[in-house]
């Protein structure tokens, strides 16, 4: 028995040992790792110093306005190719270069609002989708139209999405014709009383529905009309990028997705997403430099010559839909712009590219608004209230 205590004891005591050895060893990995740690502190720390101290040394900053000749622009842009990057938020000093330049330039598009005019002179704009399942992206797109200032807004979908979106609003013009056999030559009688074209929001993947868009895209381009093409109608040109390949007055909105989808379909390859002033010039190029939008922390916009950078503070909001309130509010910008041009109003930019930055900003500012009114429960019928104020606040002011 006292054998047993005695090897009892022994067995204890070495546990114990053990412990204490194996909790020396946790000890010093923890201090080891304490000290990576405030190194590391110490080294960023060091590293801010230098930030804070460069930017005290800083020539001060200059107005806000077209920058060439950055080495980002040049690594971005291909060889003769400019870049011009263009940043604006919300301030009221970065206001002031808007009303300089670019937003001055913008404001020279809108067609003023007189008593001599007639319904549907400022705008007759097509939205081309809308089906069983998607029936709230051409209305979005559609109700954008007219809330921006165009005048009459049509949309041409399928006959089981038509009473639904009718539903959403008296102001639209429905017609349920995208699904049926003589879908094109239905189609076709509206596009001599309509300035511009929305292909996609809602459309859907149906072969027979793309089969329409597309020959829809056809007959309009045979009519010199501006064409946006977003959403599934991106999808239709990554298929079959000839219908709306040098088209000059054809716009592509792709988000990044549809932006690399587009680009890998077109290049072969896969896209370098660490240069997007790079991959979108180039998209545009192979796309017979029509202009693109796209669409994401900063909106850059390229006819493949040039690169502006739509940046208005929006918020951190991405609920589905505001597409939709980009394409349907660009459709009016884009007859604006070349109804514009062909006047001689400006001869110093590509129209859809003016275009282009209006929608974008009218879109940033909506979601701006509509998210301080509404914060994380913000919605896109949340920024289409936001319309008119923010249209005012940037091009009326």
């Amino acid at each position: 028995m006292e054998k047993l205590m005695e090897q009892f004891l022994e067995q204890s005591a070495q546990a114990e040992e053990n412990f204490y050895r194996m909790e020396e060893q946790r000890l010093q990995a923890e201090d080891r790792r304490r000290e990576a740690e405030h190194a590391r502190e110490l080294h960023m720390l060091q590293m801010l110093g230098q930030m804070f101290s460069g930017l005290s040394a800083a020539p001060p900053a200059r107005a806000p306005g077209f920058r060439s000749g950055s080495p980002s622009a040049h690594s971005a842009a291909e060889p003769g190719l400019p870049v011009f990057e263009r940043y604006y938020s919300l301030g009221s000093t970065s206001h002031r270069g808007m009303d300089g330049d670019f937003l001055s330039l913008i404001k020279t598009i809108i067609p003023p609002l007189t008593s001599k005019k007639h319904k549907g002179q400022d705008g007759r704009i097509g939205i081309i989708g809308g089906c069983q399942d998607y029936t709230g992206a051409p209305y979005f797109a559609a109700i954008s139209a007219l809330k921006a200032g165009a005048d009459l807004s049509h949309v041409f979908c399928t006959k089981d999405a038509a009473l639904v979106i009718k539903s959403y609003s008296p102001e639209l013009i429905v017609h349920p014709v995208l699904d049926s056999p003589n879908a094109v030559e239905e189609i076709e009688k509206w596009l001599p009383r309509l300035h511009s074209l929305v292909v996609g929001p809602g459309l859907g993947r149906d072969d027979l529905l793309l089969k329409t868009a597309k020959e829809v895209i056809e007959k309009s381009k045979a009519r010199d009309v501006p064409i946006v093409i977003d959403a599934d109608g991106l999808w239709l040109v990554s298929q079959q990028p000839s219908v709306i390949q040098g088209y000059q007055k054809g716009i592509l909105t792709p988000n990044f997705m549809e932006f690399t989808r587009l680009y890998e379909s077109l290049h072969h390859e896969p896209m370098d997403s660490t240069d997007h002033h790079r991959n979108v010039m180039q998209l545009s190029v192979a796309m017979g430099n029509l202009t693109v939008v796209l669409k994401g922390e900063q909106d850059l916009i390229t006819d493949g010559s040039k690169v502006i950078s739509c940046s208005i503070a929006g918020s951190g909001r991405r609920c589905g839909g505001q597409g939709d309130l980009l394409s349907g509010s660009l459709g009016a910008f884009a007859h604006w712009a070349h109804a514009a041009s062909v006047a001689g109003v400006f001869r110093s930019m590509n129209p859809s590219m003016v275009a282009a930055f209006g929608a974008c900003s009218l879109t940033r500012q909506c979601n701006s608004q509509a998210f301080q009114r509404h914060g994380r429960s913000t919605t896109t019928s949340d920024m289409i209230q936001e319309i008119g104020s923010a249209f005012k606040k940037l091009f009326e002011s």
